[in-house]
């Protein structure tokens, strides 16, 4: 894993080291083992290196083979195969890197090199002869690639801190009404947008090319279209299940490639628990495992799962415990994700990464599992819904009203803001419903807090257009494999791994499980209340069934306890005179909301955090005069 930047000037002007340094140093953490400029001519590629393969000089980044250069971020699972081949074709090597095997692989293939590769990556690849620039996001978007240009220069990096250490890229915010309303609607702002102007992020599964001056994006994956609901036999699903647990076997056993010691996430769920079981099929050494848990609520708290599994399993595990100090994190975090990031278990994954970084260089993870299987609570909620479409909207709108007298708690499980939740979306048209269950902030309250007068708040409409009224799950599934797993989980996961320079590895999101995931009919991922029901099974021949079927808990933290407890972080940040002079929000709504959940009346916790994510924000990004890490 490592970090990348880069420059070409399309004006034919000599790029210099000394305008990619300092884009680097930027970004240090993501590689401190090595780091190198490469100049020719108006290109300029620059790599911070965390050595995982080949730890010999011989695999220094970024790497020239005579007329090619590339920066890299990522790893190349398939590379020894990779490798076999290009040997028979006569290509000869000079280290054991899979990065010299992106290098023999586009002199052989060009710029279709990319159908060939498993694995996550970010490569800007330049070919002198053709005075061409290439760059490339691996398909399911595990590793960041940003970029800027103008009619003179064209900047990348793998963090847009590093985008702004150059003099040519400004430092603007792009912050207007709309985005306001994306960003406190999905609690991240979506790509290819981000919070600054002129900064984009490229896509999964696209690529960019450089020729002369012209800049051609182009999309050279598609993510599969998951297979709705059929009629089942028990052939059908043996078969399935048979061709499910060797795909993620494979995906499991190629993951553990590795030069530097290799450990594991595991929160006591499923994912993370079969992953770990797959992991001791093919290791016969110590497996570390690593968990974490939560002080002030233990509704939110799962290490008594992980320890289960890890004394099955026979891994040596270690456990942390966060305590509410944990709020001192944000501005480090925010400082991280570079954007307001409203997702607050990045304070757990970071924390749960530093303690494994003390340990190990990679890190298995369970991410992924829950978009391929429907294994979310709201995916079967949808189906609910439907099932009881004959009862009117109204009788829902009515069952939400009473509710929202009640006072909210803020366990993780607590049963009026679950209802409540549920029944206001039930009020909804069925793909409204569910953008009303994934969202951070409702319609109301965004108009309320902004003065946006539904003007800007348009993603549900964006629903409604894309589905009209009926939805099916297998929507739902590309919906969330195209939007919350990248821009999201997989931000959170890189930014907060990176951070302490710990590498970590996703095998469910190995592309050809994902398209073999995709030819599991609708009707054998949710069967009845069952989420993730053939993944469950193919479980069985591995893991407890208490493991196995215990209630879905996510990796989140006791936001609405900690601040209730003290809520005096909250008000000092947001009703600050700074904070107030941005205009931003209504002061009066603000401070109702606050004391609300100070109260309360209301569990108001995850809103609060993406309020405070975005003043740090603009303090860290916008308003001082330089980047200062916290």
């Amino acid at each position: 894993m490592c970090g990348i930047a880069g420059v070409f000037h399309f004006d034919g002007s000599s790029a210099t080291e000394a305008e990619i340094a300092p884009m680097l140093a930027m970004i240090f953490h993501r590689g401190p083992d090595q780091g190198a400029v490469i100049i020719d001519g108006a290109c300029g590629l620059g790599n911070q290196r965390l050595a995982i393969q080949d730890l010999s000089p011989s695999g220094a980044l970024p790497m020239r083979d005579s007329n090619l250069i590339i920066a890299f971020n990522g790893e190349i699972y398939n590379h020894p195969r990779l490798r076999s081949m290009l040997e028979l074709d006569g290509s000869r090597y000079r280290s054991n890197s899979d990065t010299e095997t992106l290098l023999k692989l586009y002199r052989r293939d060009g710029l279709s090199m990319l159908q060939s590769l498993r694995g996550m990556f970010a490569f800007a690849l330049w070919d002198s002869t053709q005075r061409r620039l290439m760059l490339a996001r691996d398909r399911m978007g595990e590793k960041p690639l940003y970029y800027y240009h103008d009619e003179r220069i064209f900047v990348f990096a793998s963090e847009i801190k590093a985008l702004l250490a150059h003099p040519a890229v400004p430092r603007e915010s792009a912050f207007d009404s709309h985005l306001l309303a994306l960003y406190m609607g999905y609690g991240y702002i979506p790509a290819p947008l981000t919070a600054f102007k002129g900064i984009k992020a490229l896509l999964p599964g696209h690529a960019i090319i450089i020729d002369g001056s012209e800049v051609k994006p182009q999309q050279y994956w598609t993510p599969p279209h998951p297979a709705r609901a059929i009629p089942i036999t028990p052939d059908f699903e043996e078969r399935k299940g048979e061709e499910l647990s060797e795909a993620i076997g494979e995906a499991v056993k190629q993951a553990l490639i590795s030069d530097v010691p290799l450990g594991a996430f595991l929160s006591g769920g499923l994912d993370s628990s079969l992953i770990v079981a797959l992991m001791r099929r093919h290791v016969n050494s110590t497996i570390r495992t690593f968990s974490i848990g939560f002080a002030g609520d233990d509704s939110f708290d799962e290490t008594i799962y992980a320890r289960q599994v890890a004394t099955l399993l026979g891994t040596e595990h270690t456990a942390f415990t966060v305590n509410p100090q944990a709020f001192d994190l944000a501005p480090l975090l925010v400082w991280h994700h570079d954007q307001p990031f409203a997702d607050s278990s990045a304070i757990p994954t970071y924390l749960v990464s530093q303690l494994t970084r003390q340990q190990v260089t990679v890190a298995l993870t369970g991410d992924g599992g829950d978009e391929l299987f429907a294994g979310y609570e709201r995916f079967y909620a949808h189906a609910l819904v439907q099932r009881m479409a004959a009862l009117p909207r109204s009788m829902w709108a009515s069952v939400a009203s009473a509710i929202r007298r009640l006072p909210e708690g803020t366990g993780y499980y607590n049963t009026v803001k679950r209802a409540g939740r549920f029944a206001r979306g039930a009020s909804l048209p069925p793909a409204l419903a569910y953008f009303d269950w994934i969202r951070l902030f409702n319609r109301d309250q965004i108009n309320a807090l902004t003065f946006a007068n539904g003007h800007s708040d348009d993603s549900g409409k964006d629903f409604m257009h894309r589905f009209g009224q009926r939805i099916e799950l297998a929507d739902l599934l590309r919906v969330n494999m195209m939007t919350y797993l990248p821009d999201d989980l997989l931000i959170k996961t890189d930014r907060s791994s990176m951070a302490v320079s710990l590498e970590t590895r996703a095998p469910f999101l190995d592309h050809w499980l994902v398209e073999m995931a995709a030819t599991i009919p609708d009707n054998l991922k949710l069967k009845g209340s069952t989420t993730k029901y053939l993944l469950k099974k193919v479980a069985s021949d591995l893991l407890p069934a208490d493991i196995i079927h215990r209630q879905k808990h996510g990796f989140g933290v006791p936001l609405g306890a900690w601040l209730r407890k003290d809520i005096r972080l909250v008000r000092d940040l947001l009703l600050d005179a700074h904070t107030r002079n941005r205009g931003l929000f209504d002061t009066a709504e603000l401070t109702r909301m606050i004391e609300e959940h100070a109260t309360g009346q209301r569990d108001h916790g995850a809103r609060l955090w993406s309020l405070l994510t975005l003043e740090w924000w603009h303090r860290l990004y916008i308003d001082a005069a330089i980047l200062i890490k916290p």
